[in-house]
């Protein structure tokens, strides 16, 4: 049985934010994406940047079999098998493992603050000076939301679970500072999101 689930969300967004990656992203190197959710990112952005070995990730034990399915689907060279990977407890890489470049996409609003504070000081562990992080999706400014929908969509998110919520982006670059980032780039995306290229000092 074919276990590749499909998220609608991602083959509309995967074209603008695949725009991003070839301009930001190095040619090549290793790229830890942080919860792969299907999977369908991973194939994708690996088939466009053949120079860069993907290696996805999720926290949920039961995302693990659509990312390989769609890995199988794909048959690239340059896509791992996935891993289990919750930001918050100990990352799953070999110490001669070099990654090159993290991308994290629709992570910080679905999931605990904790998880992003988790996600930048690993960044930190693992990321050399000059390489970047990116992260896609909504984000409030200066504590105002940027679109009655986005707005809608943190109420929903927030009935689901306290703990998620869309962020405000003085917050998350407040903590990536912390962590020995800077925010480099603000990314104007469909559907009022943004992707945020942040870069290891």
């Amino acid at each position: 049985m074919n276990e590749a689930r499909h998220a609608p969300a991602a083959a509309r967004n995967r074209e603008p934010i695949l725009e991003v990656l070839r301009r930001v992203l190095p040619p090549e190197g290793r790229v830890l994406e942080i919860a792969s959710g299907t999977g369908e990112h991973a194939v994708f952005f690996a088939a466009a940047l053949p120079g860069l070995l993907w290696i996805p990730t999720d926290a949920d034990p039961s995302a693990l079999p659509s990312i390989a399915a769609h890995r199988d689907l794909a048959e690239l060279p340059n896509v791992e098998p996935p891993r289990l990977l919750d930001t918050r407890e100990p990352w799953p890489l070999e110490a001669d493992e070099k990654i090159a470049a993290l991308v994290a996409i629709n992570v910080i609003h679905i999931s605990p603050w904790e998880a992003t504070l988790a996600l930048f000081a690993g960044a930190a562990r693992v990321l050399p000076s000059g390489a970047p992080l990116v992260t896609y999706g909504p984000y409030a400014i200066d504590g105002a939301h940027t679109a009655p929908s986005n707005e809608a969509f943190d109420a929903s998110l927030r009935a689901r679970d306290p703990g998620w919520g869309v962020r405000d982006l003085t917050d998350v670059a407040r903590v990536a500072k912390d962590a020995g980032f800077e925010l480099e780039e603000r990314v104007t995306m469909p559907a009022n999101n943004f992707t945020l290229v942040f870069r290891r000092r």
